[in-house]
């Protein structure tokens, strides 16, 4: 595997989490316990949520949003249901659409802020539309005030992919906050890290007792003894092992990423913060670049990493430039998935495409972009300020 000097991502561990594992192996207890839940817990609090629902992946994460909705008691989505997604996004965002049933929208993307067209996003909505789907990309909150006038004005659900923001605000409210549930990664490559790892935020206690049961084979097992599923679970332990109330998953986490997160958690407002000083630099040295965009900011991001798209009027091109990145010891990556309408897994989808996607075909084209990380990376950005092709 090839060495780059400015890796897209490193790790944020120390003795700390180190620690946390061995209190975990020394307790033998492996499975969803004790430290996942005071992991929920924290991560609710910090976030600004009542409930948190940790799973093994940002991934899965995705996918019991979309099938909470399905089983609320007056059920928030049906099979043939429209859902507004960003043409640019990671698969797992469509995925779970997909797989329940339902009819896509792709919007094009602002090439600026690289989140939703909001004029777009508009004009996208039907008198189908049931849900939209935001996605808030490599770190960048969209502009939640206008997403809500759309979604609260014709009764349509919001529900964020978040899995590249945490942390990012917008009008001092946390993103993955602004809907019905909000989705969060905790994989390597992202803001914290707990191996593999995903998280789901609700206020809502039906939405809350719901992703639970899914979490861990549709059981009532893991719902309090008083509940809004199955009203009360029964005293006898033995009769409660095995009681299926829904077509549940095996997404649970492991402890010793539970007590990883509760580490990192106690990190996280240090780690934003030196993203932000770096983007900082980054702005001031690549804001007015002649041949390079780079992302705007709207609220607060937390800058999961730096896109660099070619300007329109420009001569260069993106092989040329990343030939000339990887030479300067920068790893690089498509913004997300580009356009994901352009993969062949779309032949499988019910979608429809609303008006055209240029900035989204654009980007797919002309954009890259390169990590950002937990301390200063000055020199990386200042290397980046002498590229010419």
């Amino acid at each position: 595997m090839r060495h780059f000097n400015h890796p897209l991502a490193t790790s944020s561990w120390d003795s700390k989490e180190i620690e946390a594992m061995h209190r975990v192996i020394d307790e033998g207890f492996f499975t969803m316990g004790k430290y996942v839940a005071s992991f929920e817990s924290n991560f609710a609090k910090y976030i600004g949520s009542k409930y948190a629902v940790m799973v093994n992946s940002g991934s899965s994460a995705n996918l019991l949003m979309i099938a909470a909705m399905f089983y609320t008691k007056e059920p928030l989505l049906k099979k043939g249901d429209e859902v507004i997604v960003p043409a640019v996004s990671w698969s797992t965002t469509y995925f779970p659409l997909y797989q329940y049933g339902l009819k896509l929208r792709f919007v094009d993307i602002n090439i600026n802020t690289l989140n939703y067209d909001i004029d777009k996003l508009h004009g996208s909505i039907t008198k189908d539309t049931k849900l939209i789907m935001a996605v808030n990309l490599l770190g960048n909150p969209n502009e939640f005030d206008k997403i809500k006038k759309i979604s609260t004005s014709r009764n349509i659900t919001l529900v964020e992919d978040n899995c590249e923001s945490m942390g990012s605000e917008f009008e001092s409210k946390k993103t993955g906050t602004f809907g019905l549930m909000g989705s969060f990664s905790s994989f390597f490559s992202h803001h914290i890290s707990t191996m593999e790892g995903g998280l789901v935020v609700t206020d809502n206690e039906e939405i809350y007792q719901i992703l639970l049961s899914l979490r861990a084979h549709g059981w009532t097992r893991n719902l309090p003894e008083r509940n809004l599923l199955c009203k009360k679970n029964s005293s006898n332990s033995f009769e409660e092992s095995f009681r299926f109330i829904l077509p549940g998953y095996n997404l649970r986490p492991l402890e010793i990423s539970g007590a990883i997160g509760n580490e990192q958690l106690k990190k996280l407002p240090a780690i934003i913060s030196e993203r932000r000083k770096n983007a900082q630099y980054f702005k001031l040295k690549m804001g007015d670049h002649s041949e390079l965009m780079i992302q705007e900011e709207v609220g607060a991001s937390s800058w999961f990493g730096f896109s660099l798209v070619i300007r329109p009027e420009s001569n260069w091109n993106r092989s040329k430039l990343l030939e000339k990145l990887n030479q300067v010891g920068f790893e690089c990556r498509p913004i997300v998935g580009g356009n994901f309408v352009k993969n062949d897994v779309i032949k499988y989808f019910d979608y429809k495409i609303h008006g055209s996607l240029d900035a989204s075909n654009y980007i797919d084209m002309n954009g890259l972009f390169i990590g950002n990380h937990h301390y200063p990376i000055e020199e990386a950005i200042d290397n980046l300020t002498e590229i010419n092709i």
